[in-house]
């Protein structure tokens, strides 16, 4: 709702300012501004709207008339959820809805003039290279990018050391081969007198060393023999030893 016209946008850098200056009056009217604008958004009114105008000032009102309107309206009714959930949950619902907002009147304001896919591609890169409202907001400004950046390089590290965190976790709690005592069945003991020796060195198992266990074969290995810490260990998701890793790059 503008009392006060202001200029029609028509190009890519006009559209992309105005929405600029919108988005600028609805930050601070949920940071800054952020008691005035609770004050003002009284659940016992009628449905309000929150406006950005392009001169960064905003205003909470009840929608135009008009049908339909000139431009898109922003979420209506913004008001009758502010007591009925917490504050910040509450101002994060209406930077999500006010984000969807100036999304919509930018794109308007890109088909009623004609934007070619080409300018409207340009137009979303602008607009997709500033934080969110809701990120600004929720103080998330900088997520995305740090957990891209962190999501590509865990991924690299898991790829080229074929990373192992503990799978189960009582898999990296339990470090040593399991004692023949334990076994009723012979098949049982068998496999755990395999298990406990060093399926590098052959060394039998002594119970004041660390030892792990290869998820692929289940052999046994003393952790100095195949360079794993306990403190490594802790990072693993599934262990391969060096003999099954190697087969699997064969592969």
């Amino acid at each position: 709702m503008e009392g006060i016209p202001h200029p029609i946008p028509r190009t890519v850098e006009e559209v992309f300012n105005d929405l600029k200056g919108r988005r600028s009056a609805l930050i601070k009217a949920l940071t800054t501004d952020v008691d005035k604008f609770y004050q003002q958004c009284d659940p016992e009114k009628e449905n309000l709207c929150l406006y950005g105008l392009p001169n960064e000032t905003w205003e909470v009102n009840l929608p135009v008339e008009e049908v339909p309107p000139e431009l898109p309206e922003p979420a209506l009714g913004i008001n009758f959820a502010r007591d009925g959930m917490q504050e910040k949950d509450w101002l994060s619902l209406v930077a999500v809805h006010s984000d969807s907002w100036l999304l919509a009147v930018a794109f308007y304001f890109g088909a009623r003039f004609g934007f070619g896919k080409n300018e409207r591609k340009r137009l979303f890169q602008m607009i997709n290279d500033l934080p969110t409202i809701f990120e600004v907001v929720t103080g998330n400004v900088k997520q995305p990018k740090d957990q891209s950046a962190n999501h590509n390089s865990s991924g690299k590290s898991k790829s080229s050391a074929k990373s192992r965190q503990s799978e189960p976790q009582t898999k990296m709690v339990k470090m040593s081969p399991p004692s023949k005592d334990e076994n009723e069945s012979g098949e049982d003991e068998e496999d755990d007198e395999q298990g406990a020796t060093c399926g590098a060195c052959g060394d039998s198992y002594g119970t004041d060393e660390f030892w792990i266990c290869c998820d692929i074969c289940e052999r046994w290995f003393h952790g100095k023999c195949v360079k794993i810490t306990p403190a490594k260990a802790e990072h693993i998701k599934q262990y391969k030893c060096p003999s099954c890793s190697s087969k699997r790059a064969r592969v």
